[in-house]
């Protein structure tokens, strides 16, 4: 009888000493777990912020493929307009000028400033070709005018695009508590393309 009560108190102490140790253990089993979900929150994080930036780069490639649509279609109208005003020799050095600055720019802050510099060139070889009633009848003047026109809208629509694209990405950048993922990784805060009050609309005079 006493060696069973002796084996019973022995496993209660057994069960007791285990329990103990359990609950010593416990605090790391918190601690892991907390370190854990802290891990896939901040891949979580990362990854989101990759997307976002790799959204606004293809935004803006997108932008540039329209932009050099653009600079494609000026020298023919150029020409065009060269063809019934050859001595507007100034006019026409702005304009290439202009574009040159354009396709050379870096950034969307850069850009937009040449953007500006060069719609403002287009305008002034627009306001040529208004003393030129033949040229304003020509079917190429037409069509480069149109597709002018158009060109501009698809730029429009693109730079919209990319600017809700970089708002949505630098907010997480910016916000808590992304911000702080961005801050350990590199990521920075985009420029927006502010095209300006010169580049709102096309430069394209109706005849």
């Amino acid at each position: 009888m006493g060696s069973l009560l002796g084996q019973a108190a022995g496993t209660v102490g057994e069960r007791r000493g285990l329990s103990l140790e359990s609950l010593r253990m416990d605090p790391w089993i918190i601690v892991v777990a907390v370190l854990a979900v802290l891990v896939i929150w901040f891949i979580g994080a990362y990854n989101g912020l990759v997307r976002d930036r790799n959204k606004v780069d293809n935004a803006w490639g997108q932008v540039e493929v329209q932009l050099q649509r653009r600079y494609d279609l000026i020298p023919n109208l150029v020409e065009t307009v060269k063809g019934y005003a050859s001595h507007e020799r100034e006019t026409f050095e702005a304009v290439t000028s202009a574009r040159a600055g354009a396709q050379s720019a870096q950034g969307p802050t850069e850009q937009a400033q040449a953007e500006n510099f060069l719609t403002q060139a287009l305008r002034q070889l627009f306001a040529v070709a208004e003393d030129y009633p033949e040229l304003r009848a020509s079917e190429n003047f037409a069509s480069l005018q149109t597709d002018l026109e158009e060109t501009e809208d698809r730029i429009a629509v693109s730079r919209q695009i990319y600017n809700d694209t970089v708002l949505s990405y630098n907010n997480k950048v910016q916000q808590i508590p992304t911000n702080i993922v961005a801050s350990l990784t590199g990521f920075g805060v985009r420029d927006f393309f502010d095209a300006g009050d010169e580049a709102e609309a096309a430069p394209v005079v109706d005849f």
